[in-house]
């Protein structure tokens, strides 16, 4: 009944943080219908309907009971109202690790679902996974298809099958390699110390005993400029990712003070699902990623188009290496060794993913994924920023999450705008043969 969280698991223990996925839908929805859908994928997926215990010095998944398990909940509210409540709604300490909300605005026509789940048992990939299964089995349900087959490991209600830890299903290392990897990785960090983004000053929280809440700056792409970006992208021989990290760096570095280049960290989340042995289906509820941390020299002359290249260049040479398994290995010394992750801008990928596929007279407006976490430490003076980058079906969106105990809304549109400015350069310049880059 119980199932220990590996060293790399246990860090997202103590961060509380999770993925918030929504979808705002129109037409009708059965709420019922709905509620056995993910009745049947909490069912399938034990993690879903388990909570976080003490376990000798650890932590380990614990099953809850039927009366404790995660059930649909409804209303009828504002549904940008709902939306912001859900986005700063944690989840219940020592309650279940996923919560699942159909808000219905008056006039029953216009919805908001939010699926929300503990980090400590996914990443983007499965939890979007997650989210389009569930509407999987609500068509089903309503049109009368055959039901989509639960996991074959989930087991039995009294005897659940766990997966296993990203961290078990690593290739062998040389524990002497590791070590050697880990050392080169703290004399870097120590080496080439990274500028992080100073709070805004005219912060809407911050005081005394005020921690802000989380809100959300986005920008978003149509289809046409998302392909030109894309199209761009592949002609100066780099990606999407490398594009839109140096927008973020270029950004971040206005936000500093002094002339000539700074030091900036970009921090690149790493999925491991398509690089282990066998791959590891986006359907298994565990976290499988790691990251890629980098140092460069920013000025306010810097080239973005260099920039890319050489975010690109190097997180590829990371990957060839192998580095991306030492990093997953050596996760568990963050915790004595913060600046191993230590960024100026973090830049996730979720890369292009689908958006639920549902049943006639029912339409997705939008789709969204926003991480979120319970401390923004307003107390530290400054931080990376966080840009999680996604495209549904072909549209490009980047999310800004940030507390205003440590960011107002003003900087983060204006910080937001920049990028976009920056982006639709990229989408619109011509053509310009790749340069050789240095990936030391």
């Amino acid at each position: 009944m119980h199932r220990p969280l590996c060293p790399v698991e246990t860090l997202y223990v103590g961060q509380r943080s999770r993925a918030v996925l929504s979808c705002a839908l129109r037409g009708r929805v059965d709420a019922g219908a709905l509620a056995a859908a993910f009745d049947a994928v909490t069912q399938a997926h034990p993690t879903l309907r388990a909570r976080i215990v003490a376990d000798g010095g650890g932590h380990a998944l614990a099953l809850l009971d039927e009366t404790e398990r995660p059930r649909l909940e409804t209303r009828t509210a504002d549904l940008e109202e709902a939306y912001a409540t859900e986005l700063n709604r944690p989840l219940t300490l020592g309650g279940p690790l996923s919560r699942a909300v159909l808000v219905s605005a008056p006039g029953g026509t216009e919805h908001l679902f939010v699926l929300v789940v503990d980090h400590t048992v996914t990443d983007g990939h499965s939890s979007i996974t997650l989210h389009n299964t569930v509407w999987d089995h609500y068509r089903a349900l309503v049109t009368d298809e055959r039901p989509q087959p639960g996991r074959a490991d989930a087991g039995t209600a009294d005897a659940p099958e766990w997966p296993e830890p990203v961290s078990a299903l690593l290739p062998p290392a040389d524990e002497a390699d590791t070590a050697a990897y880990l050392d080169a990785r703290i004399a870097r960090a120590k080496e080439s110390p990274v500028e992080l983004v100073r709070y805004d000053p005219a912060r809407t929280g911050g005081g005394a005993g005020d921690e802000g809440h989380i809100e959300v700056c986005r920008l978003t792409l149509d289809t046409d400029r998302t392909a030109r970006l894309r199209g761009r992208a592949r002609e100066a021989g780099v990606s999407v990712h490398a594009l839109i990290a140096a927008a973020l760096l270029r950004t971040a570095r206005r936000r500093l003070d002094g002339d000539g280049p700074r030091t900036l960290g970009c921090l690149s989340p790493v999925d491991l699902r398509s690089r282990l042995t066998p791959p590891l289906p986006a359907s298994v509820m565990v976290p499988a990623v790691t990251t890629h941390l980098q140092t460069l020299e920013v000025s306010e002359t810097s080239d973005p188009l260099d920039l890319a290249r050489t975010v690109h260049a190097r997180v590829n040479d990371f990957i060839a290496r192998g580095a991306h398994f030492h990093e997953m290995r050596i996760t568990p010394e963050i915790p004595r060794n913060p600046a191993l992750q230590l960024a100026t801008v973090i830049v996730t990928n979720m890369g292009v993913v689908p958006g639920p596929r549902l049943p006639d007279g029912l339409r997705a407006v939008d789709v969204r994924l926003v991480p979120g976490r319970e401390n923004y430490f307003p107390q530290a003076g400054r931080s990376p920023v966080m840009a999680c980058v996604v495209s549904f079906e072909g549209r490009l969106s980047i999310e800004f999450p940030h507390s205003t105990a440590c960011f107002s809304p003003a900087f983060m549109r204006a910080f937001r705008d920049e990028v976009l400015d920056a982006l639709l350069a990229f989408a619109s310049e011509p053509r310009r043969e790749p340069a050789t880059t240095d990936v030391g």
